[in-house]
Formats: structure tokens, sequence, C-alpha cells
């Protein structure tokens, strides 16, 4: 079987942006416009195709990233051209939420995408997810077209938002687009490459029109062609000279070496339009043509060799070795299990083995689907540079490689943030229990932020999660999809404890039963760990990952080498339960510098809890201390108002970093505690007649004063501090 669209016709990208910027919206006119569907269903309706979940439409919010195959011919092309199937572009599209507590989405899907569109609203400009996202994509080093939206909408205004993005995101954005009016006099838009201007008509908008450009606008237009010509040229000296010297220079030239600069990340276009009156959307999928790559332009994926621990490179050709991540789980209640996985290189066909080369492991690789978001096609085979869901896997988890078996590799694995709020949840019936257990696994296998825990000394059932909203759709989800009825106790901060100082402690475990006895014995040093830093070399006696670090120093074989994984052990079962509060500890190096051994009663056990006591007392002579999560925190609210809200801030702990103007409304950014925020939003609507609005979204965990921290010891202990 072979290939039906060729790799450079084929363009994997993403809908990115914050909240209500428009994301939904432009994925449905991506869909209309491409033939994929033949109506536009609306967020405010509850119709739309990749919000398909009850909760999205009930709440009209995306929480889960959609997946959609379609085909697109360029406008530009002749009419005959554009019917001609070999004339098409492939286009593996994701449509990702914008809502912080689903923040994992993006990030995953990020990591298996070529390029992403960033949707920005034109009233609001840079919002704070929209940083978030910015920030996940410079770091998967991923080419971004920039779309402003709403340009409709009353107080949108392109050079306000176009000058955000430039202030708070990235000096390399360039106009790309000017509009034709704005607001409600909104009528289409200008290609400043091209110096054209182009109409929106016919249903739903579907012809483009091509016309001159309004005589109101032309001088504007010449004034940013001029910016936007410099800039491309900067990066082709051949170019440059040509137009140092007056010389003209042809539009292909242009906008072939745009297309590298904008895949080298030296350019970020900006374009403009209003999705939901269709205007712009079809300008956008010709820039995902002619500006984003296809998986030829993008180097080839790195991974390590896991028999050899080597790195080894995969190029994105049907002929190499297979390779594929697996970027998100998702439980369908057709089919079962769906596992989404990127493939780098080589081909695999449904029906054949799988090797999974995280865990070692192979399995049947039933079925393969392509998805128009819940929709499914079923296909054979599938190749380099595709994006498929392999049905019924049971061992596949988030960020696993799955690779050919005699050239196996593992690629980098994705990284998540740790979750910052947790519930306490007990299941209503005895019925329920065991079906929660089951609902609880099967969601935290989807959602790599979502995770539980059993509280050790009540047996209680922990969850945790991003955010409120997070954790209310986890438990909704439950009942809908596994009929599990619970009962959930108030959310509460994810506290972490850490150590500020330095402490050695040496500990004896010796225990003489009747016959062999137990002898264990350690010396810890213990320090705090500088941020973890991926790049950062690691010393050759150390085991390092975010949060953790365990260094070997033992010399001459005082202790057995078998044992010095128990000491390791100890350690980090010691670190789960803190010495302040019993909240899990992290940013901490132990270093095991000496110990002994007996030849008789020693023993893993015996090294093992030899070294958590030696923890344990060496944490409480290094200053301890409470870590909490601390919030980024946008508040909009009309001028009458912004005295209440910053003292209201003040008053929960809060550093103001910034205020601004957005049109008639004033902006506060701030840092505040996430202990201080719940039930803001309600608060925040009684203080300003229901006409503020806030975002907020985790910033860093920092170290809790001695107040605060002293009254959740006291919570935590019953009075025991």
């Amino acid at each position: 079987m072979e290939r039906d669209y060729p790799l450079e016709r084929v363009r994997n990208f993403g809908i990115i942006a914050h909240i209500d910027a428009g994301k939904t919206t432009t994925s449905e006119r991506v869909l209309f416009y491409t033939g994929a569907q033949h109506s536009i269903g609306e967020v405010h309706e509850g119709d739309t195709t990749t919000d398909w979940m009850e909760q999205e439409r009930e709440r009209g919010i995306t929480i889960t990233a959609a997946a959609i195959t379609c085909f697109w011919a360029p406008t530009y092309l002749a009419e005959a051209d554009r019917k001609d199937a070999k004339k098409k572009f492939r286009f593996n599209v994701i449509d990702t939420p914008g809502h912080i507590d689903f923040t994992v989405e993006v990030k995953r899907s990020l990591r298996v995408l070529d390029g992403a569109v960033v949707v920005f609203d034109g009233v609001a400009g840079v919002e704070p997810q929209s940083e978030t996202n910015w920030r996940y994509a410079e770091e998967a080093q991923v080419p971004r077209i920039c779309f402003i939206n709403k340009l409709d909408r009353t107080g949108a205004s392109f050079e306000r938002s176009y000058k955000s993005i430039l202030d708070r995101l990235s000096k390399k954005a360039v106009r790309f687009q000017i509009p034709i009016g704005e607001e409600d006099k909104h009528e289409g838009v200008i290609d400043l490459l091209k110096m054209k201007a182009y109409y929106f008509e016919g249903n739903m908008g579907n012809q483009v029109l091509e016309k001159e450009i309004p005589e109101a606008y032309v001088s504007d237009a010449t004034k940013y062609r001029g910016e936007l010509v410099e800039r491309i040229v900067e990066n082709d000296e051949g170019l440059m000279t040509a137009y140092l010297e007056g010389k003209a220079i042809s539009l292909e030239a242009l906008k072939e070496t745009m297309r590298k600069a904008v895949i080298e990340n030296k350019i970020f276009p900006v374009m403009t339009g209003s999705a939901l009156k269709n205007k712009g959307v079809q300008l956008v999928l010709d820039a995902v043509v002619d500006f984003l790559p296809s998986p030829l332009d993008i180097p080839p994926v790195k991974g390590l060799n896991p028999n050899t621990n080597e790195e080894v490179l995969r190029h994105a050709s049907d002929t190499e070795p297979f390779s594929a991540l697996a970027f998100k789980l998702q439980a369908d209640p057709f089919v079962g299990q769906l596992t989404f996985f990127r493939v780098y290189s080589g081909t695999i066909e449904s029906g054949s083995y799988i090797y999974n080369s995280t865990t070692g492991n192979k399995e049947r690789l039933g079925r393969i689907v392509r998805l128009q978001a819940n929709q499914r096609e079923e296909v054979k085979k599938v190749f380099a540079g595709e994006i498929a869901a392999a049905v019924g896997l049971k061992e596949a988890k988030t960020s696993h490689t799955f690779s050919d078996e005699a050239n196996p590799i593992i690629l980098d694995q994705i990284t998540f943030p740790e979750p910052v709020i947790s519930l306490r949840i007990e299941p209503k019936t005895k019925a329920d229990q065991e079906k929660m257990g089951m609902a609880l696994k099967r969601l935290s296998d989807e959602d790599p932020t979502f995770k539980i825990k059993s509280d050790q000394e009540t047996g209680e059932t922990v969850i945790m999660g991003m955010g409120e909203l997070h954790l209310e759709i986890i438990v909704d989800r439950m009942k809908r999809e596994f009929s599990v009825e619970a009962n959930v106790g108030k959310p509460q901060v994810a506290y972490k404890e850490t150590i500020t100082g330095t402490a050695e402690v040496e500990n004896k475990y010796i225990k003489q039963t009747g016959g062999k006895g137990q002898y264990g014995h350690v010396k810890i040093n213990i320090k705090p760990l500088p941020k973890y830093d991926p790049e950062e070399k690691i010393p050759k006696n150390a085991s390092r990952e975010p949060g953790f670090e365990f260094v070997n120093s033992i010399k001459g074989g005082v202790i057995p080498i078998e044992f010095i994984p128990a000491v390791e052990k100890g350690i980090r079962e010691a670190m789960d339960r803190g010495i302040l509060a019993g909240y899990k500890m992290t940013d901490i190096s132990a270093e095991l510098t000496y110990g002994s051994y007996h030849d008789v009663d020693s023993s893993e056990i015996a090294y093992k809890i030899a070294a958590s006591q030696a923890f344990q007392e060496a944490a409480k002579k290094a200053k301890p201390v409470i870590l909490e999560p601390i919030m980024k925190v946008e508040v909009v609210v009309p001028e009458k108002f912004m005295g209440d809200i910053t003292g209201n801030l003040s008053s929960k702990r809060a550093q103001i970093e910034a205020m601004e103007d957005r049109f008639e409304l004033k902006v506060v950014r701030a840092q505040v505690p996430l202990s201080e925020m719940f039930g803001y939003v309600t608060a925040l609507r009684s203080m300003t007649e229901g006409r503020g609005s806030s975002t907020m979204e985790f910033d860093h965990y920092a170290i809790v004063p001695k107040n605060v921290e002293l009254e959740i010891i006291e919570k935590r202990t019953g009075g025991k501090a």
C-alpha cells in the first residue's frame, strides 16, 4: 500500500490561544472551507465538531485537544487546479484548549506538531494563557503564524493587539496583513506582500475576492510593506544586496525567503480577520501552506538507543526504521482506549505487532484510525509524518515511544507541570468503590497532570489536578462515563516542603532477633537542589530528575553496590512525607558519603530503613520550609472599581506587577498565593457589579511566610506543632 499524499504536501499544525480568543470558531471555519463538513457549528450554540464532549458543549470551552484531518488547495490557484486532488495539501490540525487547567493538552500537542497558528482576541491582545502557550511553543521550537481574531468586536484594535505581541511575546513578529476597517466597519484584509485587498463574500464568506487596495489605506500599506520586506531580506545576503541597490525583488523570492525564516523561527507573520464573521480564515490556511513546515522541513528527531545509550537520529522518511511517540490517551465510548501517536519515521500497519521501546514489551496493533474530532475513519497503514490513533493498546502511556524492535529508540519524554490543588473523594456506595478505582486509573492514564494518592493516616483517596475546574470536570466525567457516584471534599492547596540549609547525619539500623539480625549503616549529606536544568551536566555518580538528586560517593566498597539502590529508595520514601506538615518534599540533593556492612546481617530492608531515618533526622536540621503554589492572576475591571480590586488583592498577599489600560477597562497583573484565591471569581463579581473578570494560572512555588507556615502546620497536625 502506497502513501496517498507526498510528505511535502502534509502540514501538522495546532490552533492555540487563551480561553475565548476564538480557537474553536476558527477550527470550525477550517473544517467548513476545507470541505470536511457542510455546515458551520458555533460554540455558543453547542454544536461544534471539535468540542464534542458533553462537558465542553455545556460550558462552551475546549477541554480535550481534538485532532482533525482535512485537505486544502490554496485560494491563489486557478479554479481547475483547486479541484485537482493532487494540488491539495493534507492538514492534520489539533484544536487545543485555552483554559489553564487543561494546559497539558497544549504542551503535549506542541510536542508532536510541526507548526502552530496562535489566535489572539482583537480586543484583549496577549492574555496570560497566550504567554504560557507561546512559552511551550518556544520550548518545542515550533514555527508560528499569529492571527489577530475578533476584529469585528467593539473595542477591537489591530495595532494595539500587534503591539502587545511585540511587547509581551516576541520582537520577531511582523505585520503580514492589515485590516480594512475595525469593529462594525471591518470589511476585509490587505496582504502586504502582494499589495492586494481581500474581501469574503458568498455562503459563509467562501468566495475570496482580490481587489485593489482602497485609496485610504494605500500609504499605510506601502509603509508597512517596506518594514515587512526589510525583515525578510535580512535573512538572505543576496536579497539584502539587491534590496540595498534598489533593485525590485520578485514575489516568489520574497515568499521563499520568508518561508525559510518562519521555519527557523526568525519571523512570526501576523495576520488578521474575524473567524465568526467569516473573514480572513482562508488566507491563514494559505499561509499555513506557504510558510509552515512540512515534516521534511523540520530537523530529524533525536532519541537514545536503550541498548547502548547513544544518541540516534530519525529522519522523516518511510524507508527509515519505524519510530513514533504516543502523546495522548483517550477513553472512547465506542471502541475503548485510543492511543494517539505521531509517526516520525518508517511505517506501521494495522494487525502487526508494535514494539514499545519505553517498556520493552510488544503489543498487537489491532486497528488504526484517523480522526475527524469524534468521527473515526479506519486506515490500514500510517506513514512517516502522520498523526493517527491506535485502538486497544493496553500498556501504552503518554510519552511512550514505539519503534522498530531491531533498531530501538526512546524519544525525549514530555514533561508535565505538577498538580497544585487536591480534593478528598470517596465513593457513595460499596458498588461505587471498585468502579471508582478503575475510573480514576483510566482518567489519570489519559491526563498526566491528574494524580491520585492515598492518605496513609486516614486511608482516604486524594485526587490532585491543575485547578478547581480541572477536578470538577474529572468528577463529572467519572459520573457520566463510568457511572460512579462520589462525595467530594473542599479543594485544598498542594503544598510542598523543602530545605534551605545543609545537614550531615550518620545512622545505624541494628536489630538483633533470634537467628539472622538486621544491619544497615549510612552517612548522608543533604543540601538544597538548585533549579533543575536538563542541559546541566550531571556527575557520573549521580542520578537526577526534577526535584531530586541522589549522589553515590561510596569508595572502596564500604557499602556493597547491591545495597546502594535500597539507600536511594529509603530516601525517596522518606521524602514522600515531609517533617513539618507531612507534605511531599522536593528540590533536595542527597549524597551517600560513608557507611559499613555486616557479612551476615546486612540486607536491603536494613539499608532502606537506615537511610530513611537518616534523611528524616537530616531534614529536621537543614532548615525545612513549606512551599506554596503562586498563581499568575490577571483581573480586568472598569476603572471605578480599580481601588477596591488592588486593595483586595493586597490583602491576599498579592504582589502587583503591572497595571495597564485595555480599551475602557483597567487590567491588573499580579502574583497571588493559590490558598488566597478560592472563591475569588464570585467575590470579584460582587465587588464589580458583575462586570469584572479574572484569569489565573500556576507560575511557581515559593516559601510561605512564617505566620502562614505555623497555621498550615497547626491545621495538619491538629495543634501538635
